[in-house]
């Protein structure tokens, strides 16, 4: 019974550990895509509006994943310290 306990608590870790590089990745997608800058001399039709709203759209969806597996990452690192005094008792 006490491997069973101990090898959750590695399936903690290496679960918190793979959680947040993926979040770091998640945070990677949403900065690696910047928006094209305009110059003064370009003329600003519609297919630049639809390319500035798809790339914006495109990192608020990145961000939100990469939010969203920060949020499980500190959830599951929470889960394993939890796990870790308690086992300590």
């Amino acid at each position: 019974m006490e491997q069973l306990w101990s090898g959750l608590g590695i399936f903690l870790d290496f679960a918190t550990i793979i959680a947040s590089a993926l979040a770091a990745w998640f945070w990677y997608l949403a900065s690696i895509q910047t928006v094209h800058r305009v110059h003064a001399s370009e003329t600003f039709d519609y297919h630049d509006l639809n390319r500035i709203i798809v790339v914006i759209n495109r990192n608020s969806m990145r961000s939100r994943r990469g939010a969203l597996a920060s949020a499980v990452a500190a959830a599951l690192l929470a889960i394993d310290l939890g796990f870790y005094h308690l086992m300590a008792l």
